[in-house]
């Protein structure tokens, strides 16, 4: 029997352009139910990206500019549009990052057939960058590692394959990788609804762990390397990520794991000069008081909800972009990489 190969762990292509609309899986309703949802215009890719229906950084970006294409083939105003999808999710740079580069292009003159190519441009890209980091941050991982990864990474939050999500499929693949475990992520169990669908889907044996296990399993020994994407890196490489993910570093630096950050450099905002400069999502507290329609939580109580928080660069050992791999990130090393004009 031969062994799987990387393209048996490569099997999910979430976001996919239909010609006159954009088909997207309904993130909400996995891992019980793989529906999709059709927009046909930017005001409906806006509200699938509010609504979660789409989601990661890299995906959101992707998504947002179709919805461009979308107003130009209906002929709306560009600029209303842009400024729609642009307030959907005010933390992941890369939608900001998607929609510039449209701007770019539409005030260059450009038709809804020029808009269509650039888009396309972005999505390959984005595959492709997923494909480069996930084999050079599997390249960092010893054989017979134990790898820990929060939230959702891999191919439903991107172009396909993944980033931190990609790495652990290129790390399997290597038989680098013999165990790797996926926190719930609280509030919306991405990690426990999307990314345990996508490891098991491709064949990648994985255990769930309750977000509080994380720093007792760390103290088990199993874990040398935690994993995870990233929504913005900031110019001295703080990062902002999924809630949680800022308490999985600080349990990592201290039982001696490693903590990779996998990101395109679309994600890399030099302009913003550290992590106390990003804006930090905070959604609706009702989200932590129940679950699918259903309180939890007794009435008259109050929630406070981010869904990201920000980990500080010294915390961080390795960044992969498909750049190259900084270790040690910081102002200097960034800069290296991404140059300091605020620019990508």
């Amino acid at each position: 029997m031969t062994s799987p190969s990387l393209a048996d762990h490569d099997t999910i292509r979430a976001v996919q352009w239909q010609g006159d609309c954009l088909r997207l899986l309904d993130q909400r309703k996995l891992p019980f139910v793989e529906d999709w949802l059709d927009c046909r215009s930017a005001a409906a890719v806006a509200q699938a990206v509010r609504d979660l229906v789409v989601r990661g950084a890299p995906a959101i970006g992707i998504a947002a500019a179709w919805g461009v294409v979308l107003a130009a083939q209906g002929g709306d105003d560009l600029e209303r549009a842009m400024a729609l999808l642009r307030a959907a999710r005010p933390t992941a740079v890369n939608l900001m990052a998607a929609l510039d580069r449209m701007h770019a292009c539409m005030a260059g003159g450009a038709d809804a057939a020029s808009l269509t190519r650039t888009a396309q441009a972005i999505q390959d890209e984005d595959l492709a960058a997923n494909r480069a980091m996930g084999a050079m941050g599997a390249a960092w991982l010893q054989r017979g590692s134990g790898v820990l990864t929060h939230c959702n990474t891999g191919s439903l939050a991107t172009a396909g394959f993944g980033t931190a999500l990609g790495v652990i499929r290129a790390g399997y693949a290597a038989g680098n990788i013999v165990r790797v475990f996926a926190d719930e992520t609280r509030p919306w169990l991405q990690g426990a609804r999307l990314t345990m669908w996508e490891l098991q889907r491709d064949g990648i044996p994985a255990t769930l762990i309750a977000d509080s296990a994380a720093s007792h399993l760390m103290k088990s020994g199993q874990v040398q390397w935690v994993i995870v994407g990233a929504d913005r890196i900031a110019a001295n490489g703080d990062t902002a990520n999924k809630i949680g993910t800022y308490q999985l570093a600080i349990a990592a630096r201290h039982h001696g794991a490693r903590f990779m950050v996998v990101a395109p450099s679309t994600t890399v905002d030099m302009a913003t000069p550290a992590g106390d400069a990003i804006d930090i999502e905070l959604r609706d507290p009702a989200e932590l008081l129940g679950y699918a329609g259903q309180r939890t939580v007794v009435e008259g109580a109050r929630a406070w909800n981010p869904v990201f928080d920000v980990t500080p660069h010294d915390l961080v050992d390795v960044l992969v972009t498909e750049r190259g791999v900084i270790t040690q990130p910081d102002v200097d090393a960034m800069r290296a990489v991404f140059g300091n004009d605020g620019t990508n």
